[in-house]
Order: structure tokens, then sequence, then C-alpha cells
């Protein structure tokens, strides 16, 4: 692989896809300077304090350790090097709004039980389910994920047709997966509930992503010391000492190809960098950086996309306890269809939203003063819904008092903190296409080479990593899309693909 102490890179956008690329780049010889537009580096993975409470603004569920671990063992490294991880249990806790609650947990023989007291014969599938899970998260990962197939070509090699035998779960969406082993709606919820992070409905998300029960059941879920923004920490620390540059509070206003080299532009700054790397949202950098003759895809292809959801957020520091909430709890209607409905058919702020609550001072008591309670709520939204301030009061006064009637959790006279996020505030922040709080979301007709490719197809030299491209949404995903990346600008230079002209 070439050396690339005589390469200047540019990594517009401070998310784990643009950390991650700067740490691979700097490791390879590269000269690298991220730039961030916000204060904060991490992305959507920003922290909020005040008071004594320290919020995650973002993600909240650390899933998938071994692609954490994998990442940091590339740089000789590992995470505990960085942060201390504390296992959950339960995983997450379930308030059905009939007044069922039900707590999911590691314990596969506590789950075969939980499963057979809804259906009989439940348990046994159940654990015939979870089987193909990991059968198809452990080819899934191998083939699909860390090996970058975001071009036609990739999928002609001959180790995708190997794939065959073992029956990976490429077609069909996650609800006819889903309701091959199990009938109670309930059951299809445990299963199907990590859908909200993958930006889809159980119609349109395809059935390969089985594969997070395997995540959730068999490898846990698990909480950093400080959050996950003690994860952003760590990974910008082993960046530092890898050499990356950051320079935050600098927002990209344009990206153009220079005789002999790229011109990046900030408020402040010109960068000449030889190689650029996108990180910030790809429909924006399309639209608002790079001149039209540049782009790769019109305003038609944007506007065709499925966004995944946005959401609506409350970060509320709460006076004392907030039993019976669990660390991660979701509150679930009977039925979601309408839910999903209303995200993706019909958008409109829900009529009966399903939700998810987090209390990470469950776990840490670092994260709010003593006697009190560090709790966020989050509801998935429909993406570009109108947003003011009306309609946020309404609804937060709807949600406080749909907590307090299906969990038994009152919050209203007990708040002394609470900031709030929404629509508006991911377009403002983070240059969200339509506000989405994920990227595009893992429909049928958007996962893997469907999705925009991290290579340009207009300018030499030009990569896009994070959410929109492959493997997708998520912090583990970002991460090694960040790779990918990588991997693809190292390809071009070893294949001495030419330097921007």
């Amino acid at each position: 692989m070439r050396d690339l102490s005589d390469t200047t890179v540019a990594v517009v956008g401070g998310g784990f896809g643009g950390l991650s690329s700067a740490c691979y780049l700097a490791d390879a010889g590269a000269d690298v300077t991220l730039l961030e537009k916000n204060d904060q580096l991490g992305g959507r993975a920003s922290r909020f304090e005040r008071d004594g409470f320290k919020f995650d603004m973002g993600p909240s569920w650390y899933l998938m350790p071994d692609v954490f671990e994998r990442f940091f063992d590339h740089f000789d490294r590992s995470p505990d090097d960085y942060y201390e991880l504390e296992p959950l249990d339960p995983h997450y806790r379930m308030f059905f709004k009939d007044g069922d609650q039900v707590d999911a947990r590691g314990d596969i023989d506590y789950m075969r039980d939980l499963f057979e007291s809804y259906e009989t014969g439940a348990g046994d599938r159940f654990e015939a389910y979870l089987e193909k899970s990991r059968d198809d998260y452990e080819v899934a990962m191998e083939e699909f994920v860390y090996e970058d197939r975001s071009r036609l070509r990739d999928w002609l090699d001959p180790s995708v047709a190997r794939t065959a035998p073992v029956g990976l779960s490429l077609v069909g969406s996650m609800q006819s997966h889903v309701e091959k082993y199990v009938d109670h709606p309930k059951l299809q919820q445990i299963l199907q509930y990590t859908l909200v992070f993958l930006g889809g409905s159980p119609q349109t998300t395809p059935a390969v992503y089985n594969i997070m029960s395997h995540v959730d059941f068999n490898l846990g879920v698990y909480y950093p010391d400080g959050g996950i923004s003690a994860v952003v920490d760590g990974v910008v620390d082993m960046g530092d000492e890898l050499g990356v540059t950051y320079e935050t509070g600098s927002e990209v206003t344009g990206i153009t190809r220079g005789p002999g080299a790229f011109r990046v532009e900030t408020a402040g700054e010109t960068y000449q960098p030889d190689r650029v790397v996108v990180n910030a949202d790809y429909a924006h950098a399309e639209k608002e950086l790079l001149p039209d003759h540049e782009r790769q895809y019109d305003d038609d292809y944007w506007d065709s996309r499925t966004y995944a959801p946005s959401a609506f957020l409350m970060y509320l520091g709460v006076e004392g306890d907030v039993e019976p909430l669990a660390h991660h709890t979701l509150v679930l209607p009977n039925e979601w269809d309408d839910h999903f409905e209303q995200i993706f058919e019909r958008p409109a702020w829900p009529d009966d939203p399903a939700y998810y609550l987090c209390v990470p001072s469950k776990t840490d008591d670092s994260v709010a003063p003593e006697g009190h309670s560090n709790l966020f709520v989050l509801v998935p939204l429909a993406p570009g819904l109108a947003d003011g301030d009306q309609l946020r009061e309404a609804y937060r006064e709807k949600i406080l008092a749909d907590i307090a009637e299906n969990t038994g959790v009152d919050l209203r006279d007990r708040i002394v903190v609470e900031e709030q996020f929404g629509v508006q505030d991911f377009g403002d922040r983070y240059n969200a296409t339509e506000g989405t709080a994920l990227g595009l979301a893992h429909t049928l007709r958007q996962t893997s080479l469907l999705r925009p490719s991290n290579r340009s197809s207009a300018v030499d030299g030009l990569y896009f990593t994070g959410s929109f491209t492959t493997p997708g949404v998520g912090v583990p995903m970002c991460l090694i899309s960040g790779q990918h990346t990588a991997e693809a600008l190292l390809e071009d230079m070893d294949a001495d693909v030419p330097l921007a002209q």
C-alpha cells in the first residue's frame, strides 16, 4: 500500500465517519486536517451540559462491541485504552400501552420462556430465529459490511455466490421474515424495535436486518462510562496521537476542484488539499458545497430518496428517582403500524407515538447531581415536518402525560433542567436534509450498492463517508464507512488515479 506521507487530505465533518476516515488516513501517513462546523466533534453524537447534568444529544446505545474492538485493534489499541464499558441488565425495558411490561435480557433461557409465555411454541421459534440471526450476522459482516460492495462489480466476486448455501436473507422485508417465526404482535415488536435506529419500517426494511437480534441478545448492550461522548473523545484522542489536526468552528462553505489541488473554503480560510473526504450530509454537500458540474446526483435524485426519521427530543434534568424506568426504556402502542405510517406514508406528528426514554443516571452517577435523574425522551418523527414552538409545547405536554399514564412516572412537577431539539435543529446544527436524525433510511431500495457511493463519480480525489453511504446508519456502521472510504482513497492512489486537475 502506498505511503501517503506526501499527500494532504481535508476531511469535512467530524461525525464518526469523518473521525474514522481521518484515523485510517493519518495512520497511512497522510497529512489530515478535519474541519468541523460546530464547536464539538462527534457530529450528532454531541453533548449538552447544564447545571451538573451531562446529556448525550444523539446516539445513546453502545451496540456491536466487536466493531469497536476491531476498529481500535487496527491501530494496535483497545477500547479500554480510552473508556470503560458497563454491561446493561436488562438490555432495555418495554412498556406496552395496554399496561404490559417486558424486560429484554441477554439470558437466552429467560427470553425463551418470555416468548413461550405469549405464544405456544414461540420459545423454540425464538431460538431458531436467533440462530438464523447469528448465521446471517456472521456472513453479512464478513462479506457485505467489512467488505465494501458499493459497486456492481463488487457483487461479481465468487465469495458472494458462496453465501447462497447459508441462506442469507437478502430479499423480502423484516415483517415477512419475522412473521415466519412468531404471530403475536408484541413478540414481533421485540424482534423489530431496532428498526427505529435503522430509519425504516417493518414493511420496508430488508430481512437481512434480522442480524440486529444477534447484536441485541447475543453480543449484548453496553454503556460507556461518560456516555457515547466518551467514545467520541476516545476516537478523537487516538486521531490526535496518529497526527490528525482538528479545526472546530470551521464550517465549510464550498468545495471545488482546482489546478493540482482542491479548494475547500471556510469563512476564515482556504485549504488546498490533494484529496477531500466529505462526512457532511451527502445531499447538503452536493447541493450547497459543490458546483453543479461536480455533482453526481441532481435535485430529483435527492428529492426521491427516503430519509430516515427526524426526532423530537427533550433533555430533562429531574429531581428524584424515575423508577420503574430502566437505563433504556421503550414505550410502544399495541399496534405501531399507525406510527410508522405517520412517519413514512402520511407525515404528521404521531397521534399515538412510540418513543424511547434514556436514563443514563441509572448506570452513571457522573451525569446528574446527587438526588437527581438525567433523562432524555426521543420521539421519532417524519423528516421534513413543520416545527415550531407552539407545536413543540403542545407535543411536550402530550408526551409527558403519556409517560405518566403508561410508565407511572410523572415528571411534570420535577423538571429542573430542560432543553428541546427537533426537526429544525437537526437542519440548522448538522445541515441535515429534511432534518433527518440519521441519514438515508435502510429501505429495500436504499441498501448496499443502492446507497450513494463513497467515491465521487464526477470528481477524482473526492470521497464521501458516513450514514448516507455503505454500510449505513449507526455509530458502528459509520466507523466501518470511514474505513471503506479511506481504503477507496488508498486504492485509487495505488492505481495512480491522478490528483485533482
